[in-house]
């Protein structure tokens, strides 16, 4: 009996161990979070794509726990523009950083 209840105490101190390792940081998302981020990611550059005005735009979109950073090229300020719309209006995004440069 004595056995059992302390290979069951190892079992449970071993999986509070494993969830321990999922946990976020500050600098390091957990696995909801970056499955979390590569979906905002798909849906902002599913959004800029179907723009047809950004169509032609090399924008780059990076997100980590929700902030998304947008960068690379675009044709005027109105693509700036309409791209940050976009990406805000994005479900999950919480802010948006712009790096986006006018050839």
């Amino acid at each position: 009996m004595t056995n059992s209840k302390q290979f069951i105490t190892i079992m449970i101190a071993l999986l509070f161990l494993a969830l321990l390792g999922c946990a976020a940081s500050s600098t390091q998302e957990s696995t909801g979070e970056y499955i979390d981020d590569a979906t905002i990611t798909t849906k902002v550059k599913a959004a800029i794509f179907n723009e047809p005005s950004l169509k032609s735009a090399e924008i780059n979109v990076e997100t980590f726990k929700g902030s998304v950073q947008l960068s690379g090229f675009v044709s005027s300020q109105a693509d700036i523009t309409t791209a940050l719309e976009l990406t805000q209006n994005i479900k999950g995004v919480k802010n948006v950083q712009n790096s986006m440069t006018i050839k």
